[in-house]
């Protein structure tokens, strides 16, 4: 079973294994506002607050940090050098800790203390599952996985209220690969069920997919059939397909 966390960014799955997964960290992403001249404190603590209590209360057999667990790139900042390696030494004190790294984990292998397992960034295959970040087409055993996880978009809507626009609302998104896509990249045809996660830093934003959307950011938006995408609320209101949410905006529109 492959379930969403109720009211938080965590996927749980639960086969052979209780594997807890987190995408998009960022863990560092406050030097980059504040070289933008925006200041504001760490949250690297409240963050792994945050994983520790989830961790104390689910209770999984391990933790799959699925990529961009940093944020700067391509340097690490004195921020990521001094917080990270304590980061997930506490948390490997807690659960077994696996990492697939992201586009923005340069050097991040390098600050893992031992106990951390960093898988191939071409993602990996565990009970059935393929895990992979996103920023890149995954292993050929990855696709070739009953059912397929991965992060990287920072999936979200943005649903207008009375007053206007409102910031984008984070989603998890449940969409079947393209056959022909899948077919053209490796030779072979698949349309499993792929889930994105939303990212678990909530000062990174999100990407609307009800707009329209000008970066690809990598292979996701082109090897999965997002009109019939079902996107959740992280309180697990279905908001029905992408297709749908565009139609009911164009009408909102309209009067």
């Amino acid at each position: 079973m492959i379930s969403p966390v109720y009211d938080a960014p965590l996927l749980l799955v639960e086969r052979e294994e209780r594997v807890l997964v987190a995408a998009d960290l960022h863990l560092g992403l406050e030097y980059e506002l504040w070289l933008g001249g925006v200041s504001i404190p760490s949250q690297t603590e409240k963050i792994l607050a945050g994983l520790l209590g989830y961790l104390a209360e689910i209770k999984p057999d391990r933790l799959l940090l699925l990529g961009d667990i940093k944020h700067n790139v391509p340097k690490t900042s004195w921020q990521e050098k001094k917080e990270i390696p304590e980061f997930l030494r506490r948390l490997c004190c807690q659960v077994k800790v696996e990492i697939v790294p992201g586009n923005h984990d340069s050097n991040l292998a390098d600050m893992a203390p031992l106990g951390v397992r960093v898988r191939p960034s071409s993602g990996f295959v565990l009970d059935g599952v393929g895990y992979f970040h996103g920023h890149t087409w995954p292993d050929e055993k990855v696709m070739r996985a009953d059912s397929l996880v991965a992060g990287h978009l920072h999936p979200a809507v943005r649903l207008p209220d009375p007053l206007g626009r409102t910031p984008p609302r984070p989603v998890w998104a449940r969409a079947r690969l393209m056959s022909a896509a899948v077919q053209e990249h490796y030779g072979f045809a698949r349309d499993s069920e792929i889930i994105i996660a939303p990212a678990f830093n909530i000062l990174c934003g999100g990407l609307p997919l009800n707009e329209p959307v000008e970066d690809l950011r990598g292979p996701l938006l082109a090897m999965a059939d997002w009109e019939s995408a079902r996107l959740y609320l992280l309180d697990g209101t279905d908001l029905g397909t992408l297709s749908e949410i565009k139609a009911a905006h164009r009408k909102r529109a309209e009067q």
